[in-house]
């Protein structure tokens, strides 16, 4: 089985179905999406939906009501065609303890989402995740999805794995392999066995290529739709791997054995 383990919702939902039909693709880990790019047909419109992004991180637009409302979307597309979705659902950053273990209550045990994310902190909060972190161990190890590009830097990566480490039950995925710091968070990475890493948006081959060869049963396919196509990010994939037991495992085995598919 395919399965791209990180696409964010795109509309209409029929372009979606077309992108991954197009690669192949059997099964979607699919997060929410406050704004659609894909919506937009020239750089005007494309601003304008980055600029509703942009509102919502600088509090004009109500960030808990955006967010809400991109949950009931994604639990409707999911129900609208269960057999080719599987749900994360989104979470405020910065909640309590107890805070977070409502919300993931309300919000994710309940609609049977399988992981939480995309979480993306600015540079020097990874630490307010803590309380995430141990909600998420109480929860039963939901794994954790964090945007590790730009803004961070690699003393956030750190952070980042030094409370993976403190949470070994809590699978945290590295989203965009870190980034810039790619090679950095690798070389980190050895006895952090909870640590998976996330194959898209890279900016260099060699990136995936050593993730995959360090790391094997721990890199993931994914497109990060629709900032990439599964197709092109699959194809990538299939350059770089000569191994056919090595790719399989990379395109859908270690998600699968990851969620419990």
């Amino acid at each position: 089985m395919i399965i791209d383990s990180h696409a964010h919702v795109m509309l209409p939902p029929e372009k979606q179905i077309q992108w991954m039909d197009k690669a192949n693709v059997d099964l979607t880990i699919l997060f929410t999406s406050t704004i659609h790019p894909e919506i937009a047909n020239n750089l005007s419109e494309l601003e304008k939906e980055m600029n509703t992004l942009y509102d919502i991180l600088n509090g004009t637009k109500n960030p808990l009501t955006e967010r809400i409302h991109a949950i009931e979307q994604l639990v409707a597309i999911i129900k609208a065609t269960p057999e080719r979705y599987i749900g994360f659902g989104s979470i405020p950053f910065g909640l309590s303890y107890n805070e977070n273990l409502t919300w993931i209550e309300k919000y994710i045990l309940v609609n049977d989402f399988r992981g939480i994310g995309e979480l993306a902190p600015q540079s020097g909060q990874i630490p307010q995740m803590e309380d995430l972190f141990r909600a998420s161990q109480e929860a039963g190890g939901l794994p954790l999805w964090i945007h590790a590009f730009f803004p961070l830097n690699f003393s956030d990566i750190k952070d980042l794995l030094s409370l993976a480490k403190r949470y070994p039950s809590v699978p945290t995925i590295i989203g965009h392999l870190g980034g810039m710091h790619w090679l950095a968070t690798l070389q980190e990475i050895y006895a952090i066995p909870n640590i998976y890493l996330d194959l898209s948006a890279t900016f260099t081959t060699m990136a995936p290529t050593y993730a995959i060869k360090e790391f094997p049963r721990r890199s993931l396919f994914s497109s990060d739709a629709p900032y990439s196509s599964p197709l092109v990010a699959r194809i990538v994939l299939e350059q770089l791997i000569d191994d056919p037991g090595v790719l399989s495992q990379v395109l859908g085995e270690n998600i699968a054995e990851l969620l419990k598919l």
